[in-house]
């Protein structure tokens, strides 16, 4: 084994690190819940927002927005909203709580209840997309950011609530900023309506410059209010000059610490799951080599199990280190215990829109200021930490404060359609919390024009238009199921659409050689044609083989994504029975094609699923097609 001699320096000083004294490794038992041994009560008077509780009531009352900054788990997303209830507000109106995804709503809104003791749907309820457990009771209402963008095309000054709590609002995604921007709007029309924002990074100066305009009495429209959560001192390490392989060296600083530092879990951030997989290998190689049982190697990304996800949180045994390798998904979503050493590299992998090619793609970039204080904090949660960064001093210096928004860098047809059906007509003077580049919004137009979704002036078109701004995803698909009706298709389209909808079904294991087993399990459902067509094959195998757990793991896709594909087909085929009929393909048609162009992809020759005893590839069907 290579040796390793790494030189990490402190910020503002000459000295090289040196061994510590030694301290109890501590952990807790379960990630999310440290008091999960406690009563709910206690729970709730034990988290960190608790003695804020009387200066967020306070700073409601004298402003009309109020942008809380705490890091996860110090109860910002389930307090809250009861507090203001407690307090009355919702006297004034529902009081509402919009969240980035399905399953945090789902989630938060069934832990609100249980803590007040109720069943979803009585006081507290939620909505997300095709499903609703709401009440004439219901007066805390979880719902994600879509639901309420929907909402606003009915009831355009959002009369029906008094508060509204933008949760998550750290993440900027394009959703979020939409909300913000017409929440703004709102504000200043109705300035009985109250706003909260809850981030958990440090950077809550933003949303107090976006949220600030004149007001009579010289008082000013928002504060900021920051939640203190249980850290402990965090020292930060740097390189003495830059590294020409992060991973590798991600690996190396592992190892050092593991046979330097006293105990302790070790986080280590990656930017994807190749580079996670490729640092645990060579992790295990160091412990094999070395004949070490005390290192406990885990990976977390977002497309692994949730067994395999799962492992993370537990305590290992007793003399056993435990590694996280991890993507920034251990950023801000999760928090895992036990953790006193993290190791950053760096960069962080981002989608990016190029609106000259009309494509996205993944591109390694380097973290932010705020990222890097987040990656930081992973440390300080349980006992002092250290936190060792794979850049130097002065190139962290030279990071940018925030990485840019998903507005700066996505495609913008769905969130034009979206602005334009709620009666923005000049997206251009729209008050974009960070205004999308020219460009991308000039290749929205474009591709909206394309579509027949907006005319020459811009305006969405009738029906096309109003119909696709209605349909619950983005605009290409949507086109694609309108044409789809007229192709006789619309029932395979409807289930590739439903599968676009949900995380990967394909499974990604961690061993090597359940890797080798799963890629070639997933060649049965693969073709030369495309990923749609894949995925189509993918769910009707799923479904004429009793959509089974059995099956699933014989061939490494994921139950719980292709059962709520199933779930959204169901409910897709139920709304679009509404607005058209609905016609299937029964034997290879050129049809499916026409609709599928409308996603600008080759022209598919065939749909055929086959039985597991002859699963092929496509030049397999493409013979039996010309027999």
């Amino acid at each position: 084994m290579a040796t390793f001699k790494p030189k990490f320096l402190k910020p503002d000083t000459d000295d090289t690190i040196t061994d510590s004294g030694g301290g109890d490794q501590q952990s807790s038992a379960f990630v999310f819940n440290a008091n999960h041994n406690l009563g709910l009560v206690e729970q709730r008077e034990r988290l960190p927002i608790r003695q804020y509780r009387d200066q967020i009531l306070y700073c409601l009352e004298k402003h009309q927005v109020v942008i809380l900054v705490g890091e996860t788990g110090s109860g910002k997303s389930t307090q809250v909203p009861q507090y203001l209830y407690e307090w009355g507000w919702h006297s004034k109106g529902l009081i509402g709580v919009t969240e980035p995804r399905r399953v945090s709503t789902v989630t938060l809104a069934n832990r609100v209840a249980e803590e007040r003791g109720e069943l979803v749907g009585d006081t507290v309820g939620y909505v997300v997309r095709f499903l609703e457990r709401m009440t004439v009771e219901t007066k805390i209402k979880f719902m994600t950011e879509g639901i309420l963008l929907r909402e606003l095309l009915a009831d355009p000054l959002l009369t029906q609530y008094g508060v509204i709590i933008v949760d998550e609002a750290h993440e900027r995604n394009m959703l979020t900023d939409m909300v913000l921007g017409l929440l703004k709007k709102i504000l200043r029309k109705r300035s009985s309506l109250k706003l909260i924002i809850s981030s958990a990074t440090i950077d809550g100066g933003f949303f107090s410059e976006f949220f600030s305009w004149p007001v009579s009495g010289g008082s000013e429209v928002s504060v900021k209010l920051s939640i203190e959560g249980r850290m402990h001192a965090v020292s930060n390490f740097y390189l003495n000059e830059p590294c020409a392989d992060y991973v590798k060296e991600t690996v190396e600083t592992v190892w050092k610490l593991h046979q330097k530092e006293p105990p302790g879990d070790i986080l280590a951030f990656l930017t994807g799951q190749e580079e996670v997989l490729e640092a645990l290998d060579l992790l295990r190689e160091y412990v094999a080599s070395s004949e070490q049982e005390n290192l406990k190697v885990l990976p977390m990304y977002g497309s692994m199990t949730s067994n395999d996800q799962l492992a993370v949180f537990f305590t290992p045994p007793k003399g056993v280190r435990k590694v996280v390798l991890a993507t920034n998904i251990a950023e801000t979503s999760i928090t895992i215990p036990g953790i006193v050493y993290v190791i950053d590299c760096g960069y962080v992998k981002v989608k990016w829109y190029n609106p000259a090619t009309c494509s996205d793609s993944l591109v390694v970039v380097p973290v932010s200021k705020a990222s890097a204080v987040q990656r930081a904090g992973r440390a300080g949660r349980m006992r002092p930490g250290k936190v060792y960064r794979l850049y130097t001093k002065q190139d962290y210096d030279a990071l940018a404060p925030r990485q840019p928004p998903e507005m700066r860098r996505s495609e913008m047809s769905g969130a034009v359609l979206q602005l334009k059906a709620l009666g923005i007509g000049n997206i251009l003077r729209f008050d974009f919390p960070s205004p999308p580049p020219a460009q991308n919004l000039l290749s929205a137009l474009e591709t909206l024009y394309a579509l027949d979704a907006i005319d020459e002036e811009g305006q969405l078109t009738k029906p096309v238009g109003y119909l696709l701004a209605e349909l619950p995803f983005n605009a290409m698909l949507s086109k694609m199921l309108h044409i789809s009706g007229q192709m006789g298709c619309s029932e395979e389209i409807i289930t590739i659409i439903a599968m676009l909808q949900v995380q990967s079904v394909f499974s990604r294991p961690v061993s090597a050689v359940a890797q080798q087993g799963g890629r070639i399990a997933h060649r049965h459902f693969q073709v030369a044609e495309g990923d749609f067509i894949t995925l189509l094959n993918v769910y009707t195998a799923f479904v004429e083989e009793g959509m089974t757990k059995e099956f699933c793991g014989q061939y490494y896709l994921i139950y719980r994504n292709l059962k709520r594909a199933h779930e959204l087909r169901e409910q897709l085929l139920t709304m679009a029975r509404k607005k058209w009929p609905i016609f299937t393909i029964l034997v290879s048609t050129g049809r499916s094609a026409a609709a599928l162009n409308w996603l600008f992809i080759p022209i598919p020759r065939y749909i055929r699923y086959h039985k597991p005893s002859t699963w092929c590839t496509g030049s397999c069907c493409r013979q039996r097609e010309s027999s």
